[in-house]
């Protein structure tokens, strides 16, 4: 994918490679206000990036979409994009779902972008002196219009900002050195004044009704990230290159919210709620959390290609030390019908709460060597690629081997057709997040353990698919379908909230994914790029032996668009429609685990549209003229978010009144929102 196709999307998280990602075949996504997405049925963390070769990390403690902040990736830097959904090479890292490869420009000459919208705006430069190349950008977002199209109305203050510089300098025609740095903070204030839901069906309509006094959050997440590679090509064939390093995370939560509800039939009105005769469930809760993490990455490596004959070999080596400190106190108070919950007959309980005060130092030992080759037969060309991935880490001592080999065919009979086949042994060793174990002690507190005793999760892909290219109506299209099968063991099982992912901290669970993926990309208006994408999934874990459940992110169908469009013979004028429709995601009860029963939150329907004016283009007249000679282009656009304006829901609020009955109101995610926008090339 070119990265050029990012510019005009209409895109509520601020403009994204990712935004686009989720358009892909066997990508999912059920948020828009974050850049995480799932990959048949894989969590976020199961899918790795890398930038110009170097993998690329981001904050541990965020809950929801609304911290989360600008994506690492920075599309006005980026050249190109690839992708892979399984099946992916040895190189590529620990990871079990998909690889999202991205790479940085190189300028030939001076080159700027800046964009200005409701959401923020970027500005980036890139130019090009002699041996030394450079291209910087400046993020900032403001997520304040959009989040308050959500049902709470509050004093939303998000601000996200980030810095990045990708350099290289060419000592020789053998020696180059780069660096990619990144400085992002995202600071999320919210002072939530009240809160009012409707939902159920029109027979059974429910209302939810919150006022907050004297509620806050104030969360502030700061990274820096830095990365040194020095390579040396010895001859055209050969490359060999060190590359080191360094990634710092201080990540702050801190919020104390604290609301008096009620929960009504939605068909009353106003007086009825007063005198309470219709309410369904009345309480309090207050919710208190101070938060800490710090993480340090470090990591240093060697890595080369060499060619020989038909055959690209490639190979590497990294150690990975690992610094992470976490604390944790976390509490949840509530009463129902002035009975605090849950309500013993013993005195005061907490209805939740979580404490933890953990240091983890540990040294991650890998390399890689595979082998790539291409050979032609009376049938066709045949194109193989085979590999050994190895790793061991110093805190549960584990050793993980990972071969992988996919092979690929172009028949003589129809150079149009390609065939692929594809299987591997893909390990995911443990990060902190996985490690975290909650018990309970004698006074009833969860306090968060470390489980040194925790494997790597596997998944041994099976993928078999093909690509047809063909012209039709004097254009080009592509068909590409893909039939996968994970058989998975050891996993980690884990419950999601909002983007929230909470482990169950041990190996108590097998399962499978299986399903088909169909993408048919081409010129559905001529001279532009649009594709739709169709996936269906079947997927079950059982966990510890009794229990069976579906995947947490696996939809069961997807269905994703990106169309582009002009009016006929004025291609000053585009339209950019995404559109995605998802199956519903399996929903838990809070600290509770599949063992206690689960279900489908509503299949999530989204539709932006994006419409733009090019004010300037290369060709016009009024480039001769002052400033306007400095302009390649630029374009005003009008976006039309959540389109129809439709209603999803990615997380509940759980109620439980004093008779230990819960109801789970739906959170909304963001409505419909218009966006103004202005983007100058020069």
């Amino acid at each position: 994918m070119q990265a050029d196709k990012v510019k005009l999307l209409p895109d509520p998280s601020g403009g994204s490679i990712e935004s686009l990602v989720v358009t892909f075949a066997g990508v999912s996504s059920n948020n828009e206000l974050s850049s995480q997405y799932s990959v048949r049925g894989g969590s976020y963390d199961e899918n790795i990036i890398y930038v110009n070769g170097i993998e690329v990390f981001r904050p541990l403690l965020i809950r929801s979409g609304q911290q989360e902040g600008l994506s690492f990736v920075n599309p006005d830097l980026t050249q190109e994009v690839n992708f892979s959904a399984g099946g992916f090479e040895a190189r590529y890292g620990d990871k079990m779902s998909s690889v999202l490869d991205i790479t940085y420009k190189k300028p030939k000459e001076f080159e700027g972008s800046a964009s200005a919208s409701l959401l923020g705006g970027n500005v980036s430069v890139g130019s090009s002196i002699g041996n030394f190349t450079q291209v910087t950008g400046f993020r900032y977002k403001s997520g304040r219009s959009l989040l308050g199209t959500m049902d709470t109305d509050a004093e939303y203050d998000p601000r996200f900002m980030d810095l990045q510089t990708y350099m290289t300098y060419a000592f020789s025609p053998k020696w180059e050195a780069t660096f990619l740095g990144n400085f992002a903070t995202n600071k999320y204030r919210f002072v939530p004044h009240s809160r009012e839901t409707t939902f159920g069906t029109i027979e059974n309509s429910q209302k939810f009704t919150v006022w907050f006094p004297n509620s806050n959050e104030n969360d502030k997440f700061q990274t820096l990230f830095g990365a040194l590679t020095l390579a040396y090509k010895p001859n055209d064939n050969t490359t060999l290159g060190i590359q080191a390093s360094a990634f710092d995370s201080q990540e702050d939560e801190r919020y104390d919210i604290a609301g008096e509800y009620w929960l009504n039939d939605g068909s009353s009105d106003d007086s009825a709620l007063d005198a309470g005769s219709s309410a369904l469930s009345v309480g309090r809760y207050q919710e208190h959390a101070r938060n800490r993490l710090h993480s340090n990455i470090m990591n240093v490596g060697h890595y080369g290609s060499a060619r020989l004959l038909n055959n690209t070999i490639k190979w590497g080596a990294q150690v990975q030390m690992e610094r992470i400190s976490d604390k944790i106190v976390e509490w949840e108070k509530r009463d129902s019908s002035g009975y605090s919950l849950p309500h013993t007959g013993d005195g005061v309980n907490l209805f939740s709460n979580l404490y933890s005060q953990n240091k983890l130092e540990s040294t991650r030992l890998s390399a890689y060597v595979q082998d790539a080759f291409k050979f032609r037969t009376k049938q066709g060309l045949f194109n193989v690629t085979g590999g050994i991935r190895g790793s061991y880490w110093s805190y549960n001592k584990e050793f993980i081997f990972s071969p992988r080999v996919s092979v690929g065919f172009i028949p003589n009979a129809n150079q149009d057709l390609t065939f692929r086949l594809a299987t591997g042994l893909y390990y995911q060793s443990p990060f902190y997040k996985e490690l975290r174990q909650v018990v309970t002690d004698e006074e009833g507190n969860d306090i968060v353990q470390l489980n040194d005793q925790l494997k790597s999760q596997r998944s041994i892909h099976f993928i078999a698919g093909g690509d047809y290219t063909f012209r039709a109506v004097d254009r080009n299209f592509k068909v590409t379908a893909e039939l996968y099968y994970k058989k998975l063991d050891n996993l980690i099982p884990y419950t999601v909230d909002n983007v929230k992912i909470r482990y169950y901290g041990e190996n108590c669970a097998k399962g499978y994914a299986a399903g088909l993926d169909v993408k048919f990309f081409g010129e559905f208006v001529p001279g532009t790029d649009s594709w739709i994408s169709f996936s269906l999934m079947k997927s079950e874990q059982t966990i510890r032996e009794t229990t069976k459940a579906p995947l947490p992110n696996s939809p069961g169908y997807n269905i994703g668009l990106f169309f582009q469009d002009y009016f006929p013979g004025y291609k000053r004028v585009q339209l950019n429609l995404k559109g995605v429709l998802s199956g519903g995601l399996p929903v838990t009860i809070p600290n509770k685990g599949y063992e206690d029963g689960y279900f489908r939150t509503p299949a999530y329907k989204r539709v932006d549209m994006g419409i733009s004016y090019q004010l300037i283009e290369e060709d016009d007249l009024i480039r001769n003229r002052g400033f306007f000679r400095y302009l390649k282009n630029a374009w005003l656009g009008l976006d039309v978010f959540n389109l129809f304006d439709m209603k999803n829901v990615n997380s509940y609020y759980w109620i439980t009144r004093s008779d230990n009955n819960q109801f789970a109101v739906p959170n909304y995610l963001t409505g419909r929102q218009i966006n103004v926008r202005l983007l100058i090339d020069f």
